[in-house]
């Protein structure tokens, strides 16, 4: 428990605002007064949340989930309730910041702990990656499984979202069939699985104890006893009770392994201590692997965890390079940052007007290559350990001559590979450099048939900033369309009916001017100087007073705030490597991740060694004390 010298020290600091940009706690009692009293007080307060309970400076540290849940409900316009007056949005970001910097300040004085570690289901994208390598075939086997749903920092492959549903139990068993029946087929495949058969002075029995002695533990991702491998030979000696000779019965032991939880999921040994503990080496290997593979370990870091070599540094740096660099990593790659920036709609719930964009409509080169440009600008920004500020602008692109004639940009192709991708630098005004320059960001914040300053500047806050917008108040009606015989508008014209709706006015004057700086990009990203017969005006200014003027300006804009992108980056790659949602603790962690990007100038296998080195990576916390037992 923090001692009253301490707290007196900290209740000083919250009370004076010193820490907290000037805002106080006592302006955070005024805001909660104003706009949350009238719900939440006497004896049946609204949620059965008094703010009595949240009055005092000491209740920072004593109700922090209660500050918490308060900060984000606020966030997200969820409070006050609609129909109610609503704080405009400085004050609403104002108190909302000063909760989160104080609910991380005051959890971080105790210093950085690992946060929890839940079980893993594998999901689609993992399970069809880690068949393929254990069973070394080429096949997309889990595209029958159901589609898994995002969760923690807006991934797939969080845990709290990874649950097993009856139709998950069901194409289990029938796709590990499947997969044994192909694999029994391909020679590779046959070779990984049979490494030993029945021959002079080996029995059958025996040499399918030697196949499930080494299979299980590449299955199951660790060591295994003895009695693990009985279980499965009790399978393989019940399929020859009922007539089966030695392969398939070795094929049906191998099916029961592949739908066994210990293949099914990623689980961990309990730490079941007080004291925080490093994780169990082979868990380790398997964080690292299905971090940046998204599939299985492979041999040598089988090899790493048996050594007990996964908790030095030198040698996780050595090996985050080494796995960086392996085509493996492609997936990594693909799948962060097709969720990260949301790309992965596109084809799918967004699809540009085919009468409108026909070019784009019938070019599946051009569609490929507008898809895979982010992916791997980002893989070449990587392995070349750029600085993370190339997202937001760069000298350079990935280029091919399918992009080249789509931007109308010319750009130095080796004239050997003009259809493939090439890490390429940007002619001066191109205005393509940084992920805010390439269609298919452009795409996904746009509607089918037109831009939307609206949803580009709202991706921009999201995705690229993670200080999202509150969600659009009910009932707004559509834009209006020309009507017929009318002078055609600009979208920007268009949205002035927004704008001067006083409720509407507070949110777009924060999303509409980063929006409004992408407009000389139509729907398809392709460059324009016009929108309904009139000249692009893609002007801009914040509510702080900045005035801007187009994309370039609007990047120049935004590397002044990069902090905002950084942290935002570093909270979707830590998630993302953790597999679950960033609870209050890990803020701690990202305060840590962003000093050492901050003195390396934010080069990428910074964040990538600090994350892997990361306590939340590398340790496993212990059971919670009896309160009788609590440290000092």
């Amino acid at each position: 428990m923090r001692s009253a010298v301490k707290w007196a020290a900290w209740a000083t600091l919250l009370v004076a605002g010193t820490a907290n940009g000037g805002f106080t706690f006592e302006d955070s009692q005024g805001f909660l007064k104003t706009y949350c009293q009238g719900c939440h007080q006497g004896k049946s307060p609204a949620g059965g949340f008094a703010i009595q309970r949240v009055s005092t400076p000491e209740s920072v540290h004593a109700e922090t989930q209660k500050w918490s849940s308060l900060s984000a409900r606020v966030r997200n316009g969820e409070m006050p309730p609609r129909g109610a007056p609503a704080p405009p949005i400085d004050q609403r970001e104002q108190f909302t910041q000063w909760v989160n910097t104080t609910l991380r300040a005051d959890v971080c004085a105790a210093g950085i702990t690992p946060g929890p570690s839940p079980i893993h289901r594998l999901n689609r994208d993992e399970y069809t990656a880690t068949i393929r390598d254990l069973l070394d075939i080429q096949m997309d086997i889990g595209h029958a499984l159901p589609a898994d749903g995002a969760g923690g920092e807006g991934f797939d492959n969080a845990a709290e979202t990874l649950f097993l549903s009856p139709l998950h139990s069901e194409k289990y068993m029938d796709l590990a069939r499947v997969a044994t029946d192909f694999a029994s087929k391909e020679y590779k495949s046959r070779a990984k699985i049979f490494v030993a058969k029945p021959g002079p002075g080996v029995t059958a029995d025996q040499a399918a104890r030697k196949i499930f002695s080494s299979f299980l533990p590449r299955a199951f991702r660790r060591p295994v006893k003895e009695s693990d491998v009985e279980q499965y030979m009790q399978l393989y000696l019940a399929a020859r009770k009922q007539g089966e000779t030695f392969e398939p019965a070795v094929l049906f032991a191998i099916r029961g392994a592949l739908v066994s939880p210990k293949f099914l999921f990623r689980t961990e040994p309990v730490n079941d201590t007080f004291e925080v503990k490093p994780v169990d080496q082979y868990a380790m290997a398997s964080r690292l692997s299905y971090f940046l593979w998204g599939s299985m370990p492979d041999e040598l870091l089988f090899d790493a965890a048996a050594a007990g070599k996964l908790q030095d540094p030198e040698v996780l740096k050595a090996l985050v390079g080494r796995m960086l660099r392996n085509d493996r990593s492609l997936d990594f790659d693909e799948r962060f940052v097709e969720q990260w920036l949301r790309t992965r709609e596109l084809g799918i719930d967004k699809v540009p007007d085919a009468k409108l964009f026909p070019t784009y409509a019938s070019d599946e080169e051009l569609r490929g290559d507008i898809r895979f440009q982010p992916i791997l600008f980002f893989r070449e920004v990587l392995l070349r350990n750029l600085s993370v500020l190339n997202f937001i602008d760069s000298k350079y692109t990935i280029g091919t001559i399918n992009l080249s004639k789509h931007y109308d940009v010319k750009l130095p192709l080796s004239k050997n590979a003009l259809k493939q991708p090439q890490w390429v630098e940007l002619p001066e005004g191109s205005h393509r450099g940084g992920l805010l320059g390439m269609s298919a960001v452009l795409e996904v914040s746009s509607y089918p048939y037109r831009t939307s300053p609206v949803l580009r500047g709202a991706w921009i806050l999201d995705a690229f900033l993670g200080t999202p917008p509150p969600p659009p108040p009910p009932n707004v009606p559509p834009l209006e369309e020309a009507k017929e015989g009318t002078p055609p508008k600009s979208v920007r014209e268009r949205l002035t009916q927004h704008r001067a709706n006083a409720v509407c006015a507070s949110c777009h004057a924060r999303i509409d001017p980063l929006g409004f700086a992408l407009e000389n990009f139509d729907a398809v990203g392709k460059w324009r100087d016009q929108d309904g017969g009139k000249p692009i005006d893609s002007s801009a200014e914040l509510t702080d007073g900045t005035k801007f003027h187009g994309s370039d300006e609007l990047k120049a804009v935004l590397l002044e705030r990069k902090d905002l992108f950084v942290r935002n980056l570093v909270n979707k790659m830590l998630g993302y490597a953790l597999g679950r949602g960033l609870t209050l603790q890990d803020s701690c962690t990202v305060d840590n991740i962003m000093a050492q990007l901050r003195e390396n100038d934010y080069k990428a296998e910074t964040l990538i060694d600090a994350i892997v080195l990361s306590t939340p990576f590398r340790y496993k916390a212990g059971i919670p004390r009896p309160k009788e037992q609590s440290k000092p």
